[in-house]
């Protein structure tokens, strides 16, 4: 099978979560009336946000539980089971009555559906990323590696694009009454041919090669030994986390709640930010792969400590299209310097026989307490503190935390290297 095709075969799934995730995200106004109705627009889009967050929760059980199932049994096997799993959650959140209609059990199925979608979430990135970097030639594991979060972008561009064209072609009164349900539907008129097209996907070399396989006791005392790599690879991942769902999924919510944009400008700048990300993503694996990764690391968490928040400051002093435009690109650009090396970078580090919970659960942790709840933060924090460029601030405070576990890391790694 040709790169190119296992590529797309393996990312195909990974598409469908992140549309789900984003679409989630744009429509936090209309969901919030529908299932969180408080008499408090602001408390409502609080549980909305919360709700969305509380779907990371469920990544690190979903790490655990499916990521053993996959090192034990096989990345194809694994990655059949999540994209079921993933479209269980979707489908519950596209035909489930509001408030209104059912009372209490609407937010409840909403919940419970956030909650499949985390749990099958906690190791796609992680089943698609070792997938990848193990079909992947040892001179190009970043760019190969660099494809899981490109498809992601793929689909913030797709979700946003069809955010863009239900949104200017219903008016308000329908869009609140059905027309947020419309991207929720296209995702769950994907699933079968993305269950089609995943179930092509062959297991990897790597893993049919090795002689054992451990269980799932095995595999948890393997990462007992190895909890402090695993936890400096979840510190890193806080800025990655972190700049992503404030780059994507809070844009729209940011740019029209917040800075009283239109609602298609801020969905057109999100569009603009995945197809940015697109691009550069796969450039800076390659260059990792040229260069190393700890340079590209070091660059980007140094600019995300010292530009996020100035940038947002200039952006809320006066805000335009032009201006939530520019901000947004160079986060992306900060954003994607640093993914593009940090993947592969947790790959490699984590060993081979439990590299797909290892990197599943570090990866995890970082979405669940920090990354997954940008979106809730970030609102909590305008609200206590009226500054509206404070989620530049919590940027700058995960990249700064990113950077001190790459560095305490890497020197604790050479101590243990030097005693060995």
């Amino acid at each position: 099978m040709s790169a190119f095709k296992s590529i797309f075969i393996v990312a195909s799934g990974n598409f469908l979560e992140m549309f789900d995730f984003m679409v989630f995200g744009y429509y936090a106004t209309y969901i919030s009336k529908a299932f969180f109705p408080t008499g408090s627009e602001f408390a409502s889009l609080l549980l909305t946000l919360m709700t969305f967050g509380a779907g990371f929760l469920m990544r690190p059980v979903g790490a655990l539980v499916l990521g053993a199932y996959v090192d034990r049994h096989g990345r194809r096997k694994g990655l059949l089971l999540v994209l079921g799993l993933m479209a269980m959650g979707t489908l519950a959140i596209a035909i489930t009555p509001t408030y209104e209609q059912i009372g209490l059990a609407a937010p409840l199925i909403i919940l419970a559906g956030r909650l499949i979608q985390g749990l099958s979430a906690g190791v796609e990135v992680g089943g698609v990323s070792v997938y990848l970097n193990e079909i992947a030639p040892p001179h190009r594991r970043g760019f190969f590696t660099s494809w899981q979060s490109a498809s992601q972008q793929a689909a913030v561009v797709f979700a946003a694009l069809i955010g863009l064209l239900v949104s200017t072609s219903l008016d308000a009164e329908t869009m609140q009454a059905w027309g947020w349900r419309v991207p929720f539907i296209i995702g769950c008129v994907m699933i079968p041919f993305l269950f089609i097209i995943r179930s092509h996907v062959e297991e990897t070399d790597a893993f049919l090669n090795r002689k054992e396989h451990p269980r799932v006791s095995q595999i948890m005392r393997i990462i007992g030994a190895n909890w402090g790599l695993v936890l400096q690879g979840a510190l890193m991942a806080v800025m990655t986390t972190v700049f992503f769902y404030m780059i994507t999924a809070y844009t729209p919510t940011f740019g029209g709640k917040v800075l009283n944009l239109g609602a298609g400008e801020s969905l057109f700048v999100t569009a603009c930010v995945g197809v940015a990300n697109f691009v550069l993503l796969p450039v800076m694996g390659a260059l990792s792969d040229r260069i190393g990764r700890r340079p590209l690391l070091v660059t980007a968490s140094v600019l995300g400590a010292l530009f996020a928040y100035p940038l947002m400051n200039w952006l809320v002093a006066a805000p335009t299209f032009g201006k939530l435009l520019t901000v947004e690109l160079l986060l992306a650009a900060i954003y994607a310097t640093y993914n593009g090396a940090f993947i592969v970078y947790l790959t490699e580090a984590i060993p081979p026989h439990v590299r797909t919970v290892g990197f599943s659960l570090a990866y995890s942790m970082a979405t669940a307490i920090f990354g997954g709840f940008t979106p809730a933060i970030s609102t909590a924090l305008i609200g206590a503190t009226g500054d509206k460029a404070i989620p530049g601030a919590w940027c700058a405070a995960a990249a700064l935390l990113s950077l001190l576990a790459l560095l305490v890391g890497d020197r604790l790694n050479r101590r243990s290297t030097s005693l060995a």
